[in-house]
């Protein structure tokens, strides 16, 4: 389902995966929505690493170490740390939402980069400890965004984070159903005309999804 919905994007004119170095970081670009300019991608998220590279050299340092590359492409949440692969994952139409900073960007690669440094010297993620590793990283972000311009949205979202419990810190997710969410904006943001998009929708399985995205 997924992958069908994918290439009929391609096919109405989204970017094939894209390579570049972005401050000495290898970036992979699967930009499958046409109405994003890859353009804005790179340069919002170079805006979000040089933030970093200024206010925290050291953590920007040891990014070049612990990450194999950055990819951005759709996904369910904000960014994720892959530990077999070594990728920090950055959520596409996050990056370029002008109503996130790119301080705000830069929190969330900060965040997965403490997923990283943790990975890289052994303490291992496991549902059991999840929500120590994710105070961990929030206490990262709250160092971040006190440093950073306009960082104040980064340090209030990541001390509400701090002082909650557990499961809330680190919530189960339902990543099927996540995924059909994002399956859905994708298709209410495709250009054509909404009894296609109905057809495909049915054609996917994503009605229900899609009346949830909307």
């Amino acid at each position: 389902m997924f992958s069908r919905l994918k290439t009929i994007l391609r096919r109405a004119g989204a970017d094939l995966p894209e390579d570049r170095i972005v401050r000495g970081l290898p970036v992979t670009l699967i930009n499958t929505r046409p109405d994003i300019d890859s353009e804005d991608v790179f340069a919002r998220l170079d805006a979000a690493l040089e933030l970093i590279e200024r206010h925290q050299p050291s953590h920007f340092r040891r990014m070049h170490r612990d990450f194999a590359r950055i990819q951005v492409r759709r996904f369910p949440c904000r960014g994720a740390y892959f530990p077999d692969t070594r990728i920090c994952l950055v959520e596409l139409t996050f990056v370029v939402n002008r109503e996130f900073t790119p301080t705000q960007v830069a929190a969330t690669i900060l965040h997965e980069a403490m997923h990283a440094r943790l990975d890289n010297a052994g303490v291992k993620y496991d549902p059991a400890g999840a929500a120590k590793h994710e105070r961990f990283c929030r206490r990262a972000e709250v160092e971040f965004g006190m440093l950073a311009p306009d960082g104040a949205p980064v340090v209030e979202r990541a001390l509400a984070s701090l002082a909650s419990a557990d499961d809330e810190v680190a919530p189960v997710i339902d990543w099927e159903l996540a995924g059909r969410r994002v399956d859905a904006a994708d298709l209410s943001a495709l250009s054509a005309p909404d009894w296609m998009k109905r057809a495909i929708a049915r054609r996917a399985g994503l009605d229900d999804a899609r009346d949830d995205a909307t």
